[in-house]
């Protein structure tokens, strides 16, 4: 699940960068953020019923509803024009918890890839909660950083996993160095912007 979790997580942050980037209408963006946040919360939930009940495997699972009542929350926020502050510290919330989750893959399971994929998302969140919750005008450079995250931290490594290749040192290489450059590129594009 985690993996075409991450897939379905791609399509929606891409959605959500042309809603963000006022390319996509919020409501349409709002019903596909629903429908996948759905699924994130329902299909973790049966897993952890159905699991051994081992405390990584939740770990894991958890972290899928991260994303499930975060599409949820931007879905009805979105489907019904609602004001964002809600989801704003919801997002603060969860950017303090993808810290937590950096620091895991870097400490307990040494994994550069990881533990550079969770500091984005978690940068991500930290974003909405700026936009949401304290209504910096930054809506432009989330919809850039959310562009740039829906390929690299989701839907490129989905389909990477899927065609068997994922775990392989090279591909694990070459992955950390374009994070890397994602993220000198979040930076380089917050000074153009300013």
């Amino acid at each position: 699940m985690s993996n075409v979790g991450l897939f379905l997580s791609g399509a929606v942050l891409f959605l959500n960068s042309f809603m963000l980037l006022g390319k996509a209408d919020a409501k349409s963006v709002g019903i596909f953020n629903i429908f996948v946040g759905t699924l994130q919360i329902i299909i973790p939930f049966y897993l952890i019923v159905v699991s051994g009940q081992d405390h990584w495997e939740l770990y894991n699972y958890a972290s899928i509803f991260l994303f499930g009542l975060t599409y949820l929350y931007v879905g009805f926020t979105s489907w019904k024009g609602l004001e964002g502050s809600g989801l704003g510290w919801f997002s603060l919330w969860v950017a303090i918890i993808g810290v937590v989750y950096t620091l895991t893959s870097i400490f307990h399971f040494q994994n550069v890839v990881n533990a550079l994929t969770w500091a984005m998302w978690a940068f991500l969140w930290f974003l909405f909660f700026l936009s949401g919750a304290l209504n910096k005008k930054i809506d432009h450079y989330i919809g850039l950083v959310a562009f740039v995250q829906s390929w690299v931290t989701l839907t490129i490594p989905a389909l990477l996993y899927f065609l068997g290749v994922w775990n392989t040192p090279i591909v694990n290489q070459i992955w950390t160095y374009v994070l890397i450059l994602a993220i000198v590129y979040f930076i380089i594009s917050y000074f153009r912007l300013k």
